[in-house]
Formats: structure tokens, C-alpha cells, sequence
């Protein structure tokens, strides 16, 4: 047992929060780099558990692939008793990431599950591994879901290169200077962001404190430095030969946009083209987790990544006359910094420039750069948003507008709640047993018709069945559907439309010669909220507006003896009103629920309570029918 770990492992402990699964008792990045650029990064790590949820914190998993070869991994663990162990080789295995959607990607893990990972058990490793050659950059992930007690980064630096650090979501702090070209960071008593268990968070990433070193030197090509347009450089070498148009990709545009002279139109053509025919797969190996494959090689294979279907989008439009270029994103907001340069970013979509005149209601996710172009951002992997908009988790957040020395990093745009609306219509009649029946009609636009889409357009019968059932379960106890007709699944730009007849038994229910019925009768816009202090941002996921109308027809020879009073609140952020009215025999429902931001600051949790408070007393209230 190396000296180190013993060390860490007898330090005396602060006092956690009782729900702290485990803590990092040392960790410490030594990253050295050569003269042709080339590095070496040598990591130690001492890990304690804490309670039984901590065990899955100390499984060793180390990332790798052909460029990141590790060179050596060496783990150890001491049990609660005291018991001390050291893992073979053979008990380290390898395994392949876990992709999704992917046909082949070089990453791979090295795990290791030591003995003794028990509440008080301690679990440390070490290896060293090569870093990607072509990367003059590393960010220290210094914050996660658990707290550490000691931590450094220690950079080592040829003569003659130089560095600069930017930091996210956390105070710069100033590296000790070691001499001879060796730099430290120490941080201490670093707390995690544990999110489990806090409703509507953000993503870890886009909290979690994080440096990012950039260095450069003598012989170094296209290094990136503290800015995003040295980034934007670096990737147009990358991509500039990879973005170009074949004579069969010029053709297949030409008869895309054929009698088209509408830059909306064209550029719709080409965009659902690459959105709907071109796959989704990855291949990805070395560098290719950076690079795009060639256009023609897209075009020809008819699938590709993020960044494959982006600059095929880029490759097409250019061959009719219209510039485009990549931007880099993350798929979860917040995680890219404008502050913090870096390649920080999970995903790739395109930016297609919108001529200097020319203006669209259709073009609704539109950004503006610093030298007054606009641009459209749409994302071709994104199957179910329609052309000109942007899915919601996108937006709000940071995109990289990659134009070599133009590159910045520019604000995606939030688009108003109508883009994404859910809209429900029913007349029902209700019967003296309590037994509701009647007919449907479900309008979905957006980013909330996504997934409805998707089932009833790859799904099959059994499976659209099975979903419609399980989304009633939520409102009522026991119903029977028939007749279902859906419209416009496949049209993105349209409503998509479901309409079916639905009979629910004891809808109502009964106290003595009463009948107490629920106005509302399908769909929950409620928030699923705790009364804790609240510390972090609120994510509410996307703007969106839901309006729902229903008509209960009364039994015969009854009517209304109480309504539920009319609500209407707005907190500036959302907005929610229903009334319930009485026409003649029918009962009529109404309501609007309206969300016109993403993220909040954590002062406005009371605010959002307040609202979650109102929705979920209107949801349960009844009306009281009784006999004439």
C-alpha cells in the first residue's frame, strides 16, 4: 500500500451533511507535456465511502482510446475492517462505452471494482496515460457530485511554451510557480453538487467548477489559446477540406431546391433532406471525435454524427449559393461558458446565413454575430423539431459560432411559448352513475409533440396502445379508448393531431345525493417541488403553452349547486388561469398555463412554489352537481 494512500486514507474527516454518499480524500493530475506537443497525464486518487449510495462512487472507470492509450493502472483498497488489497491485472477489464445510436466509437473504459467497498472503506488508484496529440488544451474537472478534501493540478511545460488558464464556475485561482517551467494549483475543501434529489436542476456541467489550460510553444501548429477565435481556427483546419461539394451532392441540392427561389424554402429543402434521410450513426476514432468525415463520403453512406449532418447541411447549401457554418453546442445548458473558452461543447448543429435583407416569420431560431450577420440555427440531427426552430434544451444556452477568425461564442435564442404548445378539446357527457364519455381532440406543436410523434410514426400498434393507456392512467382510474386517429405525425411544420373516444367509469363520484366532478379533466401542468432553501438555478426544461377547453354535458335532472372559483396568477416567468362556468346544461372548463423562460435564479423558488401551489389546489378542485 503506497504511502499516500495510507496517509489519506487516516485523515480525520469534517463534518458531512448526513446525505453525503462519499467523499474524495485526494486527488491529484500531474500533466506533462513534451516538446512536440505531445503530453503525459499521471493521476492519484483516494476515495471514502460513506454510505451504502457511495459505493458506485469507487468504481475505478478510466476513459480511453487509440490516442489515450493508458500506460499503467494500479488500484488498491482497504475494507472497513482495516483489510488491505491490491487488485491484479487480470481483476481490471475493459469494456466498451456505452453508446447509443452509435455504429462504432474507439472510447472504451478500464473498471475496476475493488474489494471493501463498504461504508468506511477506502478505495485508491493510480495510472498514466498518453493525451490526444493533436489537443493544445486540458480542463481540470475539479467539482463533482461529491466533495474533496485535497486536490492539485500540476502542469509541466517545455522551454520556450507558454500558457494561460480560463475558469468556469468558480474563482480564478493563481498557480504556484514550482520553477524550471512547473506550474501548481491546490484547492481544498471543495464541495460537490449533488443534484439528485433537487427538482428541476441543471446540469451538473453547467455548475461544476472547471479550469482549462491552453498552452503553445515552438513547432506547435494551430494552437488554441484563451480565445474562441484561436478555437474557431484550430477546427477550421480541421473541417475546411471536409465541407466541400461533389458534383453528386450539387445535383441532388439543384433538384432539392428545383423552382425554389425563396431562401426559406430552399434552405428547408436541403434541411429536412439531411434531417430525415441522412441516419444518425457514429464512427468515431481518434481525431474523428473532432474531425467531420468528408461531405461526399455523408452523402454517399446516407448516415453520419452531429457533426457529419452539419456539414453536409453546410456542403449542400454552399453549392447553391448559401453560406453556412458549424457551431459547437452542448446539449445540456449551461455547460458551454462564453467566459471560458474551450472544446467543452458535446455536439454540433449548423448556422446558415440568412441574407442581410431578408426576413421570415418562419425563421424563428435566429442569432445575430458581432459583425451584424444573422443566422438560422438548426440542428439536422434533431428529428422531430421542426426547420426554424431549435430544441428547447439548446436554448438559452451558448453556441460556438466556428468562422476561423470570426468565431465567437453568441446566446441561442429562447422562442415564445406559442412555438410549442399542447392544445386538448373534448365534449363529454356525463352519466347519473358517474361514468364520463365522450370525444378527444389533442394538438401538439414543437418540441411536446416530440415524442408522440415518434411513437406513432415508428411505433406499432401494440406500442401506441400501450403509451395512450399509460398517459390517461395519470388522470383516471379506469377508462376504455377506441377510435384513435392521428394527423400530421410526420408533417413537423403542422399540428400534430390525435383525436379518439374515451368512456371513464366512475369519474365521478358520489356523497350521498351529490356528484362531485373535476373540471379538469386531462393533463397535469403541476411541478414536481420540494420546501427546501433552494441554492442552484431552476431549469424549467422549455417555454411552451398548454390551453385545454372541456364541456361536461350534466346528467338529466341535475345541476350545478358549487363551481370552483375562477384562478389567474402570473409570476412574471410563467403564467396559469382556468374558470369553470355553467352554459346552459353543460359544464364548461377552460384553462391556459404559459412558461416563457427556461432558467431561473434560485431567489425566485418561492415564486415557482407559490404557482405550483395555485395549479395543483385548480387540478383537484371539483364542482357540485346536485338534483333540481
Amino acid at each position: 500500500m503506497p504511502p499516500w494512500v495510507t496517509e489519506a486514507a487516516h485523515q480525520t474527516l469534517p463534518n458531512y451533511p448526513a446525505e453525503t454518499n462519499a467523499v474524495v480524500l485526494l486527488d491529484e493530475t500531474t500533466y506533462s507535456v513534451a516538446a512536440n506537443g505531445t503530453a503525459i497525464e499521471h493521476r492519484r486518487r483516494v476515495l471514502k465511502i460513506l454510505r451504502p449510495g457511495g459505493r458506485e462512487e469507487a468504481v475505478v472507470a478510466v476513459p480511453f482510446d487509440k490516442d489515450t492509450q493508458i500506460r499503467s493502472l494500479k488500484v488498491w483498497s482497504i475494507g472497513p475492517d482495516g483489510h488491505e488489497y491490491t487488485l491484479k491485472p487480470e481483476e481490471i477489464v475493459d469494456y466498451g462505452y456505452p453508446g447509443q445510436g452509435s455504429l462504432f466509437q474507439d472510447d472504451k473504459l478500464r473498471i475496476a471494482k475493488a474489494p471493501g467497498r463498504d461504508p468506511g472503506g477506502v478505495v485508491a488508484y493510480e495510472y498514466e496515460q498518453t493525451v490526444r496529440p493533436y489537443l493544445t488544451e486540458k480542463t481540470w474537472n475539479f467539482q463533482e457530485s461529491i466533495p474533496k478534501l485535497h486536490q492539485s493540478f500540476i502542469l509541466e511545460l517545455p522551454p520556450g511554451f507558454t500558457y494561460g488558464t480560463v475558469w468556469a464556475h468558480h474563482l480564478q485561482s493563481t498557480a504556484i510557480d514550482l520553477e524550471h517551467q512547473h506550474f501548481r494549483w491546490d484547492l481544498k475543501d471543495t464541495p460537490g453538487i449533488d443534484l439528485e434529489h433537487i427538482p428541476m436542476a441543471p446540469a451538473e456541467y453547467a455548475l461544476a467548477g472547471r479550469m482549462t489550460i491552453h498552452y503553445a510553444g515552438p513547432g506547435l501548429t494551430a494552437p488554441t489559446t484563451d480565445s474562441w477565435r484561436t478555437i474557431g481556427e484550430w477546427y477550421q483546419q480541421l473541417s475546411r477540406d471536409r465541407l466541400t461539394p461533389t458534383p453528386e451532392i450539387a445535383a441532388k441540392a439543384k433538384e432539392l431546391t428545383a423552382g425554389k427561389t425563396d431562401f426559406y424554402d430552399k434552405t428547408e429543402a436541403i434541411g429536412e433532406f439531411v434531417q430525415r434521410q441522412i441516419r444518425y450513426f457514429v464512427i468515431e476514432v481518434g481525431i474523428g471525435g473532432y474531425q467531420p468525415h468528408p461531405a461526399a463520403d455523408i452523402f454517399r453512406n446516407r448516415y453520419g454524427d452531429c457533426k457529419d449532418k452539419a456539414t453536409l447541411v453546410s456542403a449542400m447549401l454552399s453549392s447553391v449559393g448559401i453560406h453556412s457554418a458549424l457551431m459547437m453546442v452542448d446539449t445540456a445548458r449551461g455547460v458551454v461558458d462564453p467566459e471560458a473558452p474551450s472544446l467543452m461543447g458535446n455536439h454540433m448543429i449548423a448556422a446558415i446565413e440568412i441574407p442581410e435583407a431578408y426576413n421570415s416569420p418562419s425563421l424563428r431560431s435566429v442569432v445575430t454575430a458581432k459583425n451584424g450577420h444573422r443566422y438560422l440555427i438548426f440542428d439536422p440531427t434533431w428529428e422531430m423539431t421542426p426547420f426554424g426552430q431549435l430544441e428547447h434544451n439548446l436554448q438559452g444556452g451558448y453556441g460556438v459560432l466556428l468562422e476561423g477568425p470570426d468565431t465567437q461564442a453568441i446566446q441561442l435564442p429562447i422562442l415564445a411559448p406559442e412555438r410549442n404548445t399542447v392544445r386538448r378539446n373534448a365534449t363529454f357527457e356525463l352519466t347519473p352513475e358517474g361514468t364520463l364519455q365522450g370525444t378527444v381532440t389533442e394538438k401538439r406543436f414543437g418540441d411536446v409533440s416530440e415524442r408522440r410523434r415518434t411513437v406513432y410514426t415508428t411505433g406499432d400498434a401494440q406500442e401506441q396502445s400501450r403509451y395512450l393507456d399509460h398517459a390517461l392512467t395519470q388522470d383516471l382510474a379506469a377508462f376504455s379508448v377506441s377510435d384513435v386517429k392521428v394527423a400530421d405525425a410526420m408533417s413537423l411544420n403542422k399540428d400534430f393531431t390525435l383525436t379518439y373516444a374515451l368512456s371513464a367509469d366512475h369519474f365521478a363520484r358520489r356523497m350521498g345525493s351529490l356528484l362531485m366532478v373535476r373540471p379538469r379533466v386531462l393533463g397535469s401542468d403541476a411541478f414536481p417541488l420540494d420546501r427546501k432553501p433552494r441554492h442552484i438555478p431552476i431549469d424549467l426544461r422549455e417555454t411552451m403553452q398548454n390551453v385545454d377547453a372541456y364541456d361536461i354535458k350534466l346528467p338529466p335532472g341535475y345541476t350545478i349547486d358549487e363551481l370552483p372559483e375562477p384562478v389567474k396568477l402570473d409570476v412574471g416567468f410563467a403564467s396559469y388561469e382556468s374558470r369553470s362556468t355553467l352554459q346552459g346544461d353543460t359544464l364548461h372548463y377552460t384553462r391556459t398555463y404559459t412558461v416563457r423562460q427556461v432558467t431561473l435564479p434560485p431567489d425566485l423558488y418561492p415564486d415557482l412554489q407559490r404557482l405550483d401551489g395555485v395549479i395543483e389546489a385548480d387540478e383537484q378542485n371539483s364542482a357540485v352537481l346536485t338534483r333540481k
